[in-house]
Order: structure tokens, then sequence, then C-alpha cells
């Protein structure tokens, strides 16, 4: 008898829902994903003030991001390991408190040590925060549905970045930065009653029902998504990361807002094109999204001095960008179950800091015009490695579907 990809996941982790989307608690989730990138990138844009608050230089303030991501990305293994048998609504109701409180404590301490260590712990949070979304998404949502509450509970990642870091910047222009920290202290304990009211509790796995999260590595499909996520994750970072150089390189630096304006927006319409095609074809989105990006790199490296060009390039960036935290955590789910979702976590975030740390390099050794290169240079086999994924990874037909 062949073994389907539902024969491997454990009956606790099917879902168990209605023949439509259960949008309020879907949307406790997506406010969950919201927070997690709020409080882990809201420093950027407020650090010239946070370092003063604090009495460091701005490299130091920088920090809290760095630590934040790495804590992610390095503890995603073995914090899920070790809560497998906690019931899924609690344990994200304290990584949700989590949140609450490092927030709160960013807004009243002077003290950057103890910031740092609230900050570690909340990138801690957060890894349990991403583990855990997709895996309830698909628990509250029909089959037929599953990616679509995917992509609803994963919108929260592009509207964090495209409008919530700008208001938060913003708001903190207007009370202050620790005022913003506390705003998002008592968002974060609202979030903990809405979760409490709406999302429904889920058993942890018994001992005799867990699997070792590495095995997922010997599933068909898991490497060539982790592989895709790698590049993907680290083209976008090295030029996301250092947009600000890239744009004065090419004598736009007046324009970054508009910049990021525009990627914001584009980033949102691919976020509602993805969740409305991707349980049927998350394999034409990925390839399609390869391509936009692709296509914008190539633009960038010979017209980013053309205004015209440049916002062309980065509208296609980002409906290239904005739907992949969706088809990403839908194809390794597809592929290896909730237990793949750590090493996704671990792969994206690792690489996220990763862009950074090469971004830098490339921008030291070479220049911003670079960037545009280096993202060609890792964009390619991504898309081959998408294309030769036609029975596992990126299939045509997702499992568990009606043809």
């Amino acid at each position: 008898m062949t073994t389907t990809h539902a024969d491997r996941i454990p009956d606790q982790t099917k879902p168990v829902a209605p023949e439509r989307l259960p949008l309020w608690p879907l949307l406790a989730l997506t406010t969950a994903a919201f927070m997690a990138i709020l409080t882990e990138a809201l420093p950027a844009g407020v650090l010239p003030e946070m370092a003063a608050g604090m009495s460091v230089s701005e490299s130091a303030a920088g920090q809290t991001l760095t630590i934040y991501a790495l804590a992610t990305g390095f503890s995603a293994i073995p914090v899920v390991t070790a809560t497998a048998s906690w019931p899924r609504r609690r344990l994200m109701l304290v990584a949700v408190a989590v949140f609450a409180v490092a927030n709160a404590v960013t807004a009243l301490s002077s003290s950057y040590v103890l910031t740092m260590g609230f900050r570690l712990a909340a990138g801690v949070a957060a890894a349990v925060v991403w583990a855990e979304l997709v895996g309830y998404a698909r628990r509250l949502a029909p089959p037929h549905l599953q990616g679509r509450a995917i992509a609803l509970t994963m919108a929260g990642v592009p509207l964090a970045l495209s409008l919530g870091i700008p208001l938060g910047s913003f708001l903190g222009d207007l009370f202050g930065w620790r005022m913003t920290f506390g705003l998002m202290a008592i968002v974060s304990v609202l979030l903990m009653a809405w979760i409490r009211v709406a999302v429904p509790e889920f058993p942890g796995r018994k001992a005799g029902e867990r699997e070792p999260i590495l095995a997922a590595l010997r599933l068909p499909g898991v490497v060539a998504v982790l592989f895709t996520v790698a590049a993907y994750i680290l083209a976008h970072n090295i030029l996301y990361t250092y947009i600000a150089p890239f744009l004065a390189a090419n004598g736009m630096d007046g324009r970054r807002e508009a910049v990021l304006l525009v990627f914001g927006v584009a980033s949102v319409a691919s976020i509602v094109v993805t969740g409305a095609l991707v349980d049927r074809r998350l394999r034409l989105l990925t390839i399609t999204g390869a391509v936009l990006f692709l296509v914008a790199a190539g633009i960038l490296t010979v017209f980013a001095s053309n205004p015209v060009m440049l916002f062309l390039a980065v509208a296609l960036w980002g409906l290239g960008w904005g739907g992949v935290p969706t088809v990403m955590q839908t194809a390794v789910n597809d592929a290896g179950g909730d237990r793949a979702q750590p090493l996704l976590v671990t792969t994206w975030n690792s690489f996220m800091a990763g862009g950074g740390a090469l971004g830098g390099v490339m921008l030291g050794a070479f220049g911003a015009g670079s960037f545009p290169w280096g993202v060609m240079a890792l964009m390619v086999p991504v898309l081959v490695v998408v294309v030769a994924a036609r029975a596992h990874g990126f299939p045509s037909r997702r499992p568990g579907l009606e043809p």
C-alpha cells in the first residue's frame, strides 16, 4: 500500500473544520503573525531615539533586531521539541504573553542588557508562533481551503512590514518610542484575550506520537522546499536590508519612502492573489513569483537610476515576494507535515540574518550595484529547483485535494 502524506500525520493534526473559513480565529492568528513581525522589526523605525534612550550607539541598538532573529532561528527545533506535549492554544498564549512582557520591558527599561535579554526571549516566543500558525490554520480549515487559510494567517507578515512598521515609526515621532512599545504590550494583552475566546484548543502530541523533526528531511520534497526558501530569503534580504544604500548609489535616495510604499502595496496585492489561488495553483504561483523577482533584479542591474524602471522593478519584486510566506509554508507542510515546520522556521530566520551579513560583505567589497547581480545568481537556481520539483515539493496538484 502506498503511504500518503495524510497517513504520515497523527490524527489530531487533521483539520476538524466546517466547509467554510472560520474567520474570527484565523484573524486572531493573523494578528499574532503581525505582532511577531512588528515586535521584531519596530526598532528599525525608531532606532536613533531608542539608541539615545538606552545611551548606546545606533549600531548597538540595531542588535536588538539581530538577537531576536537569531533566537527565533536557533530555538525553533529545540523549543518545538520541548513543548510538543503542551496544549496548542496554551502554548500560543504563553508566546503572546512573552511578547507583551518583552515590549513592556523595552518601553520601561533604560538598561541595554535587560532589554537585550527580553528581546532574546521574544525571539524564542516568535519561534513558537511561526511553528504553530500554519498547523493551526490547517486544522481550522476544510482541506480544499487550507491554502487560503494559511494565506489569511500569513497576511500579518506583509501587513506588518508595509503598514505596521511605518505606523510604529509615525507613532514614535508623535508620542515617543517608549509609548509605542508600551502600546504594543497592550495590544499583545488584548490579543491574548482574543485567542483565549476565539481559538479552539488542540491537544499536544503524546510521547509515542512524536516523530523526530530532522527525519522530515528524508521525506520527498522537503529538501527542495527548504533550499528554495533559503535562496529566496537570502536574495530578498540582501536587497531589502540595504535598499537605502542601493537607492543612494543610483541617485534615488530621496525616493526611499515611495519605493518602500510601492513594494508594500505590491506585496499586499500578491498576498491577495496568492490567497485566492494557492489551493489549486501553488506550483504556478511559485514559478511566477520567482520569475517576477528575477526580472526585477535584471531591470535593477541596468536601469536602477531611471525612476520609471526603478518603480516597475520594485513593483515586480513586491509581486514576486508577497506570496512567498504562504506558498512556502503550504509547500513544506504538504511535503513534511507539522514536523517540517520548525525546519522552515530555522531556515527562514537563519538565512534572513545571513542576507544582512552577506549584503554587508557585498556592499564593502563590490558596492551596492552588486546586489541585483547577487539576487539573480540566487534566483536562477531557485527557478531550476522549483521547475524540477514537479513530483514532490512543488507538484502540479497538491496532495489531499480532489482533481
